[in-house]
């Protein structure tokens, strides 16, 4: 058997079964940067861009991706969201981090929800500043912490994995 839980014993891709698993309270943070130019952040801070409010577009679309997410992702499990939240601050002067927090109650977690929702905020804010900063980067997308189901807690950096209550 794989130790990849998509694939079935003959190696095909498939979707796994959360059938027989228990709904639990799960959550899951995700987090990532847009490195660009310090002028082009003091713009998007300040509400300049010409296309409006990079931020509030950004937040609305990071909300929809994660609600999304089984639609861009084949094996993945649609899911009754429960909570969806992203939030921006200034990393540094030339840096805007982005995170996003997804909760469910059910068989299987939420993390790519919030993988998802920091993807498509940062892709937003790169289609929105495009004409001012071709030079944008998007880095370091990355799980910052999940918690719930048979795995409990996990958090990035952690030396060992929490126990769940």
């Amino acid at each position: 058997m794989s130790r990849f839980s998509h694939l079935n014993e003959a190696g095909e891709a498939n979707m796994v079964d959360v059938s027989g698993k228990a709904p639990t309270v799960r959550r899951a943070v995700a987090e990532g940067r847009l490195r660009m130019d310090p002028a082009t952040l003091r713009e998007i801070l300040d509400g300049g861009m010409a296309k409006g409010d990079v931020l509030a577009v950004a937040r609305i679309a990071g909300i929809q991706g994660a609600k999304r997410c089984a639609d861009l992702i084949p094996l993945c499990h649609p899911l009754p969201l429960a909570k969806v939240s992203v939030r921006f601050e200034a990393d540094g002067e030339d840096a805007l981090r982005i995170e996003a927090e997804c909760r469910v109650t059910g068989r299987t977690g939420v993390e790519m929800e919030a993988l998802t929702a920091v993807s498509v905020a940062a892709l937003t804010v790169y289609d929105m500043c495009k004409a001012v900063d071709k030079g944008m980067e998007i880095e370091a997308v990355r799980l910052a912490r999940k918690e719930g189901g048979r795995s409990g807690t996990w958090v990035r950096g952690a030396t060992a994995p929490e126990a769940d209550g």
